[in-house]
């Protein structure tokens, strides 16, 4: 009942107009802020640190907040329309979306994600508020086994689901775990993949990666077909929902955040494991598996439910435990530390009013931003009616202004158009973008924490199982990788049987 009481009270901070206005002001932000590829809420709020510094805490922390969960739709819309991420979270939306949009229904997907947006949101928030405390005391049993497992999981789980064999996606897989080892070495600083060029060694940011292999790959496919097809511009659609749609969707709108709340509260969480998982699982479930690859609306809605929800769980942890999971996280953390507060176990005790009126205020800029973007999805969507010479055209001028945002270097753009070219191999024979990309965003996590595990039981590799999670992770990954080959074998022991039974 504390909990309740307090949560009305920030409900009536909230809702004072100078705070509606922060919500209001953050959502649009992060929206805008999203479509843009490159220029991420983290970057948006650290350039915003210094203006808010003579704000009101609370204001300031409703403005982030807003730019926060508006950025992850603003990021998918773009994600959805043109092919081209926003936030390395808004990956998963490409996949089922894009497809979606070139058949003219667009306006479906982006409305899928804006609802699903709203559900895993809310149900993301209101796991903040009950289970913030529990979340974040599991999240400092996990160890580095664990963090491991987990990962080894998303890259078996990703690729043995897509393309058109399983050896395209391994073999993707691999690249993106090779693009994901430039850089120099955590431990021993050795040069590794940077040809010598010193502004690589710092490794390549995951938004060029990104951009470069779904933005530059997409528009260099188009551009070398574009004159054996027909240019017809692509029908809007209609800007509704159907009941058929309804039908398919709440199902992924509901799982969704109950795999994205956990995984964005764990350290080295964050959107994009959950958002890989919940497109396998939603594949999986699905009635219609077989238009997963070519515009299935459930691979939407499950996966954007899923990384709202994420954004809820980071949120979580680093108001709980001082403890950022992602790059926004630690920018806000920054920003508290700047107003002289500290994110912890005692902040509801200390700041109860800044708490609660912040979480309170995401309610509120979860149907802000709900009202403002479902009504626009028609619009948006006329992106697609222009023609695509022009299109392709402004994609590569925004991506690539987007790249060279991310650290203002030249070379970032040499960078980008080799992985593009990349992505248009990898276009031309067959093999599948989705694991290239989780294999540069996890790769380098998982040998930090298969380095972390080893050191910590001195080389002993039987320390990778030696917790119930990781056991019950890699247990799970022999079933995802036996249980297809066993189900073929006695698909096709069936078929041998009728045949002879047919023959006699």
């Amino acid at each position: 009942m504390d909990v309740l009481g307090s949560l009305l009270d920030g409900f009536g901070n909230a809702l004072t107009p100078a705070n509606l206005l922060f919500a209001a002001l953050g959502v649009l932000l992060g929206t805008a802020i999203g479509v843009l590829p490159g220029i991420g809420p983290a970057m948006a709020v650290a350039l915003l640190l210094p203006v808010t510094y003579a704000f009101d805490p609370t204001g300031a922390f409703i403005l982030f907040a807003g730019i926060y969960f508006g950025a992850m739709f603003g990021g998918s819309t773009t994600s959805i329309l043109l092919n081209t991420p926003g936030e390395s979270a808004s990956v998963v939306a490409a996949i089922e979306g894009n497809p979606m949009a070139r058949s003219g229904r667009g306006a479906q997907a982006l409305a899928a994600a804006a609802i699903g947006h709203f559900v895993g949101g809310l149900i993301g928030v209101i796991g903040l508020v009950v289970l913030a405390p529990l979340i974040a005391t599991v999240a400092v049993d996990i160890g580095a086994p664990d963090y491991l497992a987990v990962m080894v999981l998303a890259f078996v789980a990703v690729t043995s689901v897509l393309g058109s064999s399983r050896v395209r996606g391994f073999a993707a897989l691999a690249i993106g775990l090779t693009i994901g080892l430039v850089g120099l070495d955590p431990l021993t600083g050795q040069a590794r993949l940077t040809f010598g060029v010193p502004q690589l060694a710092d490794g390549i940011d995951v938004v060029i990666v990104a951009v470069g292999l779904f933005a530059i790959g997409e528009a260099l496919w188009v551009a070398a077909h574009l004159r054996r097809t027909a240019a017809a511009p692509i029908p809007v659609g209609r800007p509704w929902l159907s009941r058929d749609d309804l039908r398919r969707t709440w199902r992924p709108w509901l799982r969704g955040p109950f795999i994205g709340f956990p995984f964005g509260a764990i350290p080295a969480g964050g959107a994009e494991v959950p958002t890989f998982l919940s497109y396998v699982t939603e594949r999986r479930l699905s009635e219609h598996p077989e238009e997963f690859g070519s515009g299935a609306i459930e691979g939407v809605a499950g996966p954007e439910s899923a990384a709202s929800a994420s954004s809820a769980g980071t949120l979580a942890t680093m108001l709980t435990l001082g403890l950022p999971t992602t790059a926004i996280a630690a920018v806000m953390l920054a920003a508290f530390q700047q107003y002289g507060i500290q994110p912890g176990p005692l902040l509801f005790t200390n700041e109860p009013e800044l708490v609660w009126t912040l979480i309170a205020s995401m309610f509120i800029g979860l149907v802000l931003l709900l009202a403002l973007n479902l009504p626009l999805a028609p619009l948006w969507a006329r992106l697609l009616r222009i023609p695509r010479p022009y299109l392709y055209a402004g994609i590569l001028f925004f991506a690539c202004i987007g790249a060279y945002a991310v650290s203002g270097q030249p070379i970032d753009l040499v960078v980008l158009l080799v992985i593009g070219g990349i992505g248009f191999l990898m276009r031309r024979y067959g093999l599948p973008v989705l694991p290239a990309i989780i294999g540069v965003i996890l790769g380098p996590d998982a040998e930090l924490q298969l380095r972390r595990a080893l050191q910590i039981a001195d080389g002993d590799w039987a320390t990778l199982v030696s917790t119930p999670l990781s056991i019950a992770v890699y247990l799970l990954i022999v079933a995802l990788l036996v249980v297809p080959f066993v189900r073929r074998r006695i698909i096709r022991g069936r078929d041998e049987e009728k045949k002879d039974l047919v023959g006699s």
